[in-house]
Formats: C-alpha cells, structure tokens, sequence
C-alpha cells in the first residue's frame, strides 16, 4: 500500500461501509466493508464489543473484540473483506470474560476452511445475509447471555439493586464502568455535533465539559482527532 499521508483518518473517512440494524436481543447492528488502499486508520473508542469475520488470501477467520478505551492507529490489511455484528451493552460471552477482551482481540482457531471453533463445537463463519441464525443459534446454546439490569441501567431505567451491585454487573457484562462508558458516549455525541456544524464552545457547554481543553482532551483520547481538526475537515 502507499502511504499518502491520511493515516490517523477515521474508519467512516476512508472505507464504504455497508449497515444494517438488527431485530435481536442481543446485538444491533451488522457491518461490511473491504480494504481501502491506505495503511491504516484511527479506531476510535468504543463500549461494545464485537465478532468481527475477515477474508484475507482465500482464508477466513473470525476475532472477537472487545470494547476499546482509546483511539489507537490501526493498520489495514491489503486486499481484505470485513463482516462484523455489533453486540448490545448488557450481553456478554459467559465462556469468555470480555474484561480480557478490553483494548484487545482474540481471533477463534478455525475448524476448517468454512468453520471456527467456539466452546468445543465447530461453528459455521456467519454471512452479512445469514447473521440471524447465527445469532439465534447463539442464544439457543447458551453461548451469549443477557443481563436485563444493565441494559437497563443504561438506558437509564430505574432498578432496586444497590449502586455497588449495579457497578458489579456493569463491570462483569462490558468490562468497563458506567462512567467510562458515559465518557465515550459523550465524546461521541459531541464530535456528531461538531460535523453536523456546532462551534466548539456550544459543543463544550451542550454536554458539560469543563472548558474547551477538557474537550480537546477528551475527543483526542476517545475519538484520535482534536475538536479543531474536526471543525477544519468539516469545513473542507
């Protein structure tokens, strides 16, 4: 790949990605998109985890990623197709503790060309067109679970647990705090804000940050890119 400069871009600056919403208990959205001829991108701070399917050079193979806590510089693999499915906040993998999975991956070992091993069966890589089944043959074997409290807390229901108890779950079923997942929530909303053409310090007092430095901050944690930077490719 050629370098041209454009590494730190976002994923939603550089590839064509495909989505569709989702009618599941426990996930909301599917993904696709393919490489772009750049060598890598800036993954931006995320609260959910994910699958995520990858066919590189006739060989597939499926990752499951958890929430990410920070922006980092991802590279793109050349000549690659990615399909994932995004999970909800409240469902989570009992066989698998995503607090190993923040800031990390770990790629399933295959079972063949066309399957993957997952809890000690052999599982069939699911498509963009068959992810319904695949997702309900999940649930079926118990292998994803749900945890109605937060999603309920997080919707911001009332609940009769006790604060530490609903922190506990929280913590167990996304491997972060609900006050990070408020921090990377916020600074989401606030970079939509500032593309759809809000000024920075409206920006600042609409969600609540201190000054204009604790947002700089804040989005060049989360999202990789200033409040400036942001307003200057809106503006270009």
């Amino acid at each position: 790949m050629t370098h041209d400069g454009s590494n730190s871009r976002r994923a939603a600056q550089i590839f064509r990605i495909e989505e569709a919403c989702l009618n599941s208990p426990i996930a909301d959205k599917i993904w696709r998109t393919r490489s772009e001829p750049v060598e890598s991108f800036a993954s931006v701070a995320v609260t959910h985890w994910e699958m995520v399917v990858t066919k590189r050079k006739g060989l597939t193979y499926l990752t499951v990623r958890g929430p990410e806590t920070r922006a980092t510089i991802v590279p793109i693999p050349e000549d690659a197709e990615f399909f994932g499915v995004q999970f909800r906040l409240g469902a989570f993998l009992p066989a698998l503790p995503v607090d190993l999975l923040v800031d990390n991956g770990l790629t399933l070992p295959g079972a063949g060309s066309r399957s993957f091993w997952l809890n000690g069966s052999a599982w069939e890589y699911p498509t963009f067109d068959n992810v319904d089944v695949f997702l309900r043959r999940l649930m079926r074997k118990g292998l994803v679970a749900r945890d109605p409290v937060v999603e309920d807390v997080l919707q911001g229901r009332q609940t009769d647990l006790s604060l530490r108890s609903v922190q506990r779950r929280i913590r167990h079923t996304t491997g972060l705090t609900h006050a990070v997942i408020r921090q990377i929530e916020r600074a989401h909303q606030a970079v939509a804000l500032l593309e759809a053409g809000a000024k920075i310090l409206d920006v600042v007092e609409r969600f609540d940050y201190a000054d204009q430095p604790h947002l700089t901050r804040a989005l060049r944690r989360f999202i990789g890119h200033t409040p400036a930077r942001i307003v200057r490719e809106r503006a270009g």
